[in-house]
């Protein structure tokens, strides 16, 4: 039986027309009931329709069941049956690396000619998925159908006959689904538009007949201002306003502002992503291999937290200070930053400072501390503090950032080596030496409990199961059950690597400052560099490489790549603003200027107001990206206050 005659036969069985007719015929009538006859009226519509439409949700056409019960990311869909035979519904998500299907439901063979029986779900809208339909209880595949639902969509997935040996599946839209992606554009157009707006400002200020209006009538004002206050009396001197404005005194500093920016834009999309990020899938981690936008934010943080160390370390040697006297401020430091992530900034911290039976050692902070240390540690035994008393005209001059500094770079590459040892060496119970996937239902179900591999196993081992990250990011798509953190001891190591590749940065700037293309040209090198180490490693695939990029593992591949994205990240922000000066760097400037108590605090603060409230829908992604975007954008008004009031929480 043709498609056309099915939803013919359905159309007449449920007697849709006659739904229309009465929706129509009422929408057709005056308006002019009383507020006493509505209630009346729409007993009597709903008494009349209810049972078509309970026929109509047995076919799974009802449109009122279009948004019931659906929450963001997913989808209606309803599997109409016209077999003979009894049949299973599975499927597997696109981003879901040789995974197992998960069975969706099972759907009975038809009861009777032209009455085919369906049945009803709800599908995931994040990602493609594919659909495979097998009969039962012997398991024969009839088809498999690739298919991106639309968020709160209404979609049929239709099973016929052909003939006698063929069996057509096709999926049909009842009801289109939403765009969650507008209120995404409707943000980006009124940030752009600010951002326009601010720019266009700046530039009628700079304007020299705009300056020289508000500085007549501000010189006017001022002049009132002295007599009405009798500054001018005899004994006091006013000196008369003129046009001539002095040039402001040169600022001894030499702080680069867009290492600031780029702390801040950093800090910035990680206080995003961790408030939710509208609760849009690409705000969110990988499961597994991949990137996201969130994945980014924290090498970042990271790699630019390398190339501070390199200046302010250096900075304080020329002033005298003794590298004793600096090694004690590092670890003090590293300690503080230590105790407030793990105190603080941790998920079970309402539950008290002693709850230790489930308390997580691992974390953001605690990296970070662990990298500074190592880091601030390495660059005290080889920093020198003149660097202008070097030979330029040696053959070695060209790479003196890299053989200046070699006895580092040894220790940093045999750290390399240990996690690469240990990685791919190190024997795991019941998993393959070398094992860098998901476990769950990945690699077909294999290796349900060998999460990350060497990297989950030490971190059971040194730290035990209940003071590591019990829900991963990999439970989402690969249903992976045993804890794992992202932020455990292996990943560790390479988050020095990280941190040391922003300290080489830093070391390109302090050899070359006001070389601008110097500069300039060694970030790009090193940026190229490292794209093509990832590149090999990656085999330019998401899950085919030698090493995968992978932000859970914090894999080699993973670091090389988002250190190139930061190389060449920094090129930019470092000629729009340092350089060329088209931008102040405002507003990622003023976080980035006080990041330690902008990310503590969003961590503390999270859940009050205004940084959260209730909503009205918490199934809407608007009402997600406004909440979210509201908090940061109270974030950086508070570091701009903070930085106008010269205030800065410094460790």
């Amino acid at each position: 039986m043709g498609k056309r005659n099915i939803n013919k036969n359905i159309r007449d069985a449920t007697s849709v027309s006659a739904v229309k007719k009465v929706q129509e015929s009422e929408m057709a009538k005056p308006k002019k009931y009383s507020m006493f006859c509505y209630p009346v009226i729409a007993s009597l519509i709903a008494i009349c329709v209810a049972p078509l439409k309970a026929e109509l949700s047995s076919f799974g056409l009802s449109q009122s069941k279009q948004h019931l019960n659906l929450k963001m990311d997913e989808a209606f869909l309803t599997v109409i049956n016209e077999l003979d035979t009894e049949v299973a519904v599975s499927w597997v998500s696109q981003r879901c690396y040789q995974c197992l299907y998960q069975q969706l439901g099972v759907v009975p063979a038809v009861t009777s000619p032209g009455q085919p029986s369906s049945e009803e779900f709800i599908v995931s809208t994040q990602h493609e998925m594919t659909l495979q339909v097998n009969t039962t209880p012997v398991s024969l595949n009839l088809c498999s159908v690739p298919f991106h639902f639309g968020e709160q969509g209404n979609y049929s997935l239709w099973l016929t006959n052909i003939n006698n040996s063929a069996v057509n599946c096709s999926i049909v839209t009842d009801a289109d689904p939403v765009n969650s992606y507008i209120p995404l554009l409707v943000a980006f157009l009124v940030f752009a538009g600010l951002g326009i707006l601010t720019a266009l400002g700046r530039a009628i200020f700079a304007l020299d007949l705009v300056r020289s209006v508000l500085f007549r009538i501000g010189g006017t004002m001022e002049t009132e201002r002295l007599i009405n206050s009798e500054l001018g009396s005899p004994g006091r001197m006013v000196m008369p306003v003129t046009d001539n404005i002095l040039p402001p005194p040169p600022n001894p500093s030499k702080r680069l502002r867009s290492l600031d920016t780029f702390r801040g834009i950093s800090l910035i999309i990680m206080v995003f992503v961790n408030y939710g990020g509208g609760r849009y899938w690409f705000f969110r981690h990988e499961s597994w291999n991949g990137l996201t936008v969130a994945d980014l934010v924290f090498p970042w943080f990271v790699f630019i937290m390398g190339t501070s160390i390199a200046l302010s370390i250096n900075s304080m040697l020329r002033s005298g200070s003794s590298r004793t006297s600096l090694l004690k401020k590092v670890v003090w430091r590293s300690l503080q930053l230590f105790i407030i992530g793990v105190l603080l900034i941790n998920p079970n911290y309402c539950q008290g400072f002693l709850s230790w039976d489930n308390l997580r050692i691992p974390g953001v902070l605690q990296r970070l501390a662990w990298s500074y240390f190592v880091v601030a540690c390495l660059d005290l035994l080889v920093a020198r503090a003149h660097l202008d008393i070097l030979p330029t005209d040696a053959w070695w001059y060209s790479c003196i950032e890299v053989l200046l500094y070699w006895p580092a770079w040894v220790f940093v590459l045999l750290l390399e080596i240990l996690w690469l040892c240990l990685t791919f060496l190190l024997p795991v119970p019941g998993c393959p030496t070398g094992y860098l996937g998901p476990g769950g239902i990945g690699d077909m179900g294999m290796y349900v409990n060998c999460t990350g591999g060497a990297a989950g196993l030490v971190d059971r081992w040194l730290l035990g199961e209940n003071h590591i990250y019990q829900t991963p990011s990999a439970g989402v798509i690969y249903a992976t059950h045993i804890p794992y953190d992202p932020e455990g001891v292996l990943g560790s190591i390479n988050s020095i690597v990280m941190a040391f590749l922003g300290l080489q940065a830093g070391k390109i700037i302090l050899h070359y400052r006001d070389l601008h293309s110097n500069i300039i040209a060694r970030f790009l090198i090193w940026g190229l560099f490292l794209g093509i180490v990832s590149a090999v490693l990656t085999k330019c695939s998401t899950d085919h490489g030698y090493i995968p990029v992978n932000k859970n593992l914090w894999s080699l591949s993973y670091v090389t790549t988002l250190a190139c994205f930061a190389y060449v990240l920094l090129v930019v922000v470092y000629y729009t603003i340092d350089v060329k000066k088209w931008w102040s760097g405002a507003p990622f400037f003023y976080p980035g200027m006080n990041s330690i108590l902008v990310y503590v605090g969003h961590e503390v603060f999270e859940d009050y107001f205004p940084f959260r409230w209730r909503m009205a829908n918490t199934q809407s992604h608007a009402e997600h990206l406004t909440q979210n975007l509201v908090a940061v954008s109270c974030w950086v008004l508070i570091s701009y206050v903070l930085y106008r009031k010269k205030i800065f929480w410094k460790i």
